[in-house]
């Protein structure tokens, strides 16, 4: 499937917004520029440019906010930068005593408190050209992908030390809100019901209610009706199991098994040096193959080797990368597309050898505690029979209390006999609260023997072609497909807000069918469906999104969290939740250093 690259999607319509905004400001002035960003705004800016981009539009320079910085009076600068109180202290110290640049044009991310905005005005006044918000607080990870860029959001929320849990949650329904309008909707709010969590209610309501705000002081003065879009929000806990469970496809796959560091994968190139490549939506290949099975990947990139050199007329041998290495030599022209292909040549050759040696037998483990049967759809009747191989087996702790968890998820909580049991086998005793700290999310560890609660009905997918080892669904993906058929329940899902009467998804599917084309720009006039999880999103819970899209054209699927997970982050942030406040500290410190 030839997802969206980087032309299409959110980061083509962050980028499209700061040029409509930011850029066509200052187009009509001919001075070039000097363009000064804070952490943040880097991070955005970066996500959906290249330098390249701002120097055509006549930027020569850019800046960091809090780095001491020449002065160069004879330019204006340009601030992108977030409404807080560090950043507007930095802005004022430009102006203050000794102007550093000729003039300033100020936008802020949000919407910028009086009481800065006021200081701003006393202190430096005669230089600000324009101040405007424009409303563009998140990250566009992917075409269909956007985090709120705060891993912290998930302590604040979950942990029972917490101390800003109001605040984290009044800043991502800020950030919500920004999503919402660069993508020029106002969708209807629903959020998952759940009896002991509230969280999901709470920021719905926030949502909702600066949504209606925010839309009544249109700049056109006219108030804007709902949009043909939906913003379903659900918490972590509604599916433990999609963010344990060892996923086999290539980016899952990759990024459970490989370090890779802020999107980047670290390499040895055959003769030993050091590599380094991005894995983002510039590499088409990375966009063609992260969702697919490990199993075809590892086909289809030495098809696609044969081609090149079936092009070139090399003597057609086996695929090696020792004879790539010759054929880059020999032909320039042809590197950039090699080294694309070598790079995940070698990705995912890594990610097979784990597979190889450990993943497999888990997996199948692991397959038969999530879905409850086996490949011949036998029913699980005594997990413990499953979990205990797993036990016996010199796995590392890490993937054992994977194991344990998803063993404890099956039978939605076990006893506190039977649970300390467990950890005496996996040799936990000290680290216990890898486990039992699921209950902060809402998820039951300990139940008592008589509380038997009721799993929610799963989509029969029985005759959806799988891999017998991913045959596990994220569960969003089943809401998803509930959300475009108009299925949900009301009671499990209520409204928080109307719902803009176009969505039944059915009726916005059929129309669209009589019109054949299925272009990405025909697709807009469809509509949108937002899902926000709270407490962090999975890989494969991405690729869920560009599935669904996929099969339905006519609605676009849109996910997003304060950020994304990996099982080993998410573990490790679990384990950390019992942590008090002056703990957390010296982790913090450690993280920075």
């Amino acid at each position: 499937m030839a997802a969206a690259g980087s032309d299409h999607g959110l980061r083509r319509i962050v980028w499209k917004r700061i040029k409509d905004t930011i850029i066509a400001d200052c187009r009509s002035s001919e001075v070039w520029k000097i363009l000064i960003l804070d952490p943040f705004t880097t991070k955005l800016l970066s996500s959906c440019c290249k330098m390249s981009d701002l120097m055509s539009e006549k930027i020569t320079i850019v800046e960091d906010l809090f780095k001491s910085r020449e002065p160069v009076l004879e330019m204006k600068a340009i601030y992108f930068m977030s409404p807080t109180a560090k950043c507007v202290e930095a802005f004022i110290a430009d102006f203050k005593n000794k102007p550093k640049y000729k003039a300033a044009y100020v936008y802020f991310t949000d919407y910028c408190p009086d009481e800065l905005f006021n200081n701003m005005k006393q202190h430096c006044a005669k230089y600000i050209r324009v101040c405007k918000e424009i409303n563009m607080n998140f990250m566009p990870q992917e075409a269909q992908v956007f985090t709120c860029d705060n891993p912290g959001a998930f302590r604040s929320i979950y942990s029972p030390n917490s101390q800003d849990k109001k605040k984290t949650l009044e800043t991502l329904s800020d950030q919500l809100v920004t999503l919402c309008a660069t993508l020029e909707e106002y969708p209807g709010v629903r959020y998952k019901k759940d009896s002991n969590m509230e969280n999901a209610k709470t920021l719905a309501e926030l949502v909702d209610n600066k949504l209606a705000r925010h839309y009544e002081m249109d700049d056109s003065g006219k108030k804007k009706g709902k949009t043909q879009a939906q913003l379903l929000i659900v918490e972590r806990g509604f599916d433990p199991v999609s963010p344990i469970l060892h996923e086999l496809t290539y980016q899952a796959m990759a990024y459970d098994l490989i370090d890779v560091q802020n999107d980047t994968y670290k390499y040895k190139s055959k003769d030993g040096s050091e590599k380094q490549a991005l894995l983002n939506e510039e590499d088409m290949l990375w966009v063609k193959l992260r969702h697919n099975h490990i199993a075809d990947v590892t086909v289809q990139i030495p098809k696609m080797l044969k081609e090149i050199s079936a092009n070139k007329k090399q003597p057609d041998g086996k695929v090696t990368i020792s004879n790539l290495a010759q054929m880059m030599k020999k032909m320039p022209a042809f590197r950039k597309q090699l080294t694309e292909k070598t790079v995940h040549l070698q990705l995912a050759e890594e990610c097979m050898k784990h597979f190889q040696n450990n993943v497999e037998k888990l997996c199948k483990a692991e397959q038969d505690l999530a879905v409850g049967s086996d490949v011949e759809g036998m029913k699980v009747k005594d997990p413990m029979r499953t979990l205990l191989p797993v036990l016996l087996h010199p796995y590392s702790t890490h993937d054992k209390i994977r194991a344990v968890l998803l063993y404890i998820f099956s039978l939605n909580g076990t006893t506190d006999e039977n649970l300390s049991k467990l950890i005496q086998h996996v040799k936990i005793e000290d680290q216990r609260e890898f486990i039992l700290n699921w209950k902060e999310l809402g998820v039951p560890i300990i139940t008592s023997p008589s509380f038997f609660s009721r799993k929610p009905t799963r989509r029969d997918r029985s005759q959806e072609e799988t891999y017998n080892l991913s045959r596990w669904t994220p569960v969003i993906k089943d809401v998803m497909e509930d959300a475009v058929e108009n299925k949900l329940d009301t009671k499990e899902w209520p409204h928080q807000s109307e719902c803009p009467a176009a969505w039944n998804g059915s009726g916005a599917v059929s129309a669209r069918q009589k019109n054949k084309s299925s272009t990405q720009d025909d697709r807009r006039t469809g509509s949108r469906l937002i899902i926000f999880v709270l407490g962090g999103i999975s890989f494969s819970e991405m690729r869920c999104a560009y599935e669904v899209t996929q099969a339905v054209k006519s609605c676009e699927v849109i996910i997003g969290s304060s950020h994304i997970l990996t099982p080993t982050s998410l573990l490790d942030d679990i384990k950390a939740l019992s942590k008090g406040p002056m703990e957390m500290f010296t982790i913090e410190e450690r993280s920075n250093a």
